[in-house]
């Protein structure tokens, strides 16, 4: 009898084995592992993601299941006191490069542009990640708040997370937003909580552009007054020069002030823009597409296990979150495979009751239509 492969199987082939061992040496802390491997954890845990488990529990059974089928994944099942273990004193930081290996596989899939202009164009923003104070107290904000911080740069020709980062809540965005390294002449939508204007300077000097909101008590100069073609929405279009005493210390470089009233709210917007090259309708429409990237917050947190941790250290829920972010770089693998207009939460639904089906990505996916001319069997005529 032939083999076939089962659809977890193939969802996992953007996965090189031979890359993830090497990792697992390079990662590996204390005595060898004798009961399970790091690719048993791996395995085990995409399986909560995907299959929305719940708790270590639900994660065994469910490995125990599928024995039979586990064998050609390489693995095995895993006991919950072993998982919990592994996650507890095994280095997260294992996770860290497959995401890496695998987002550069994923940059090689055809993406969709949504402007004309063909610079990359990224979404920056921040999301907390609550956590119980009296379970997780190594991650205290507050007197009554813990925390962690997930930090994206989101690319929006393939709308995958190019550049992450986790943090401890309290710490700013700016900080985790100037650690990342764009791309020169790629441009970045971000919010006012972003505002610093010698990070400002360096994108400029960098061939980074960026677009983002004024604040409403900014000091500045008007030095040009452009023309901008009416009934589009935009109010102005100047050159203008930060010149608080703050600004020019830093080293603000010239900028440019976008003004559009929304048509839809009647809401009036201020951008600022190093960009003085696109047409101020396009500076307006770049911020408004920055919402792709709360809608990506929203699509992790409604589909993935990133809000119910199976583990209380911090080593535990950090290898949770860098495994959910693996596994939705295997979800946008999955959505080449899939008709056009699937999103991530539709082929979660469909891929957790077929998981272990023996069946590749793109037949489960793109289904046959239905042959009408097969007469159902339990079909009564009267």
């Amino acid at each position: 009898m032939s083999h076939s492969n089962t659809t977890f199987h193939d969802l996992l082939k953007p996965v090189s084995r031979h890359e993830f061992e090497a990792l697992a040496r390079e990662h590996h802390q204390g005595q060898k592992l004798r009961s399970a491997t790091r690719w048993d954890q791996f395995l085990g845990m995409a399986l909560s993601q995907v299959a929305g488990r719940q708790s270590l529990r639900d994660i065994e059974a469910n490995l125990q299941a599928q024995q039979g089928k586990l064998y050609h994944l390489g693995g095995k099942p895993i006991a919950r006191s072993t998982l919990a273990r592994v996650n507890e004193k095994q280095p997260y930081q294992l996770y860290e490069p497959l995401f890496s290996k695998l987002l550069t596989r994923c940059q090689s899939l055809p993406g969709q542009r949504r402007f004309r202009f063909k610079n990359p164009l990224y979404s920056l923003d921040a999301s907390l990640i609550d956590l119980s104070i009296h379970l997780f107290p190594w991650a205290r904000n507050n007197a009554d708040k813990a925390s962690v911080k997930l930090h994206v740069g989101l690319n929006h020709e393939r709308m995958i997370p190019e550049f992450v980062s986790i943090s401890d809540g309290k710490q700013s965005e700016l900080i985790a937003g100037r650690g990342f390294d764009f791309p020169r002449g790629s441009i970045i939508a971000f919010d006012k909580g972003y505002v610093d204007y010698g990070w400002y300077k360096s994108l400029t000097e960098k061939g980074v552009f960026f677009v983002t909101r004024l604040r409403p008590n900014s000091i500045y100069k008007v030095l040009e007054r452009r023309e901008f073609i009416k009934g589009q929405g935009v109010t102005s279009d100047q050159v203008i020069q930060l010149n608080s005493a703050h600004a020019l210390k830093r080293g603000a470089p010239r900028l440019r002030r976008v003004g559009f009233r929304c048509p839809e709210t009647g809401r009036h917007y201020v951008f600022l823009t190093n960009n003085f090259k696109l047409s101020a309708r396009t500076i307006a429409d770049i911020y408004k597409d920055r919402w792709q990237v709360e809608l990506f917050f929203k699509a992790i947190k409604q589909n993935l296990k990133i809000k119910a941790f199976v583990g209380t250290s911090r080593n535990a829920i950090l290898t949770q979150l860098w495994i959910a972010l693996c596994t939705y770089l295997l979800l946008s693998f999955a959505r080449h495979s899939a008709r056009a207009g699937w999103t991530v939460q539709r082929i979660m639904r469909v891929l957790q009751g077929n998981l272990f089906e023996k069946k590749t990505l793109k037949e489960l996916l793109n289904p046959d239509p239905p042959d009408k001319t097969i007469e159902p069997q339990m079909r009564l005529y009267l």
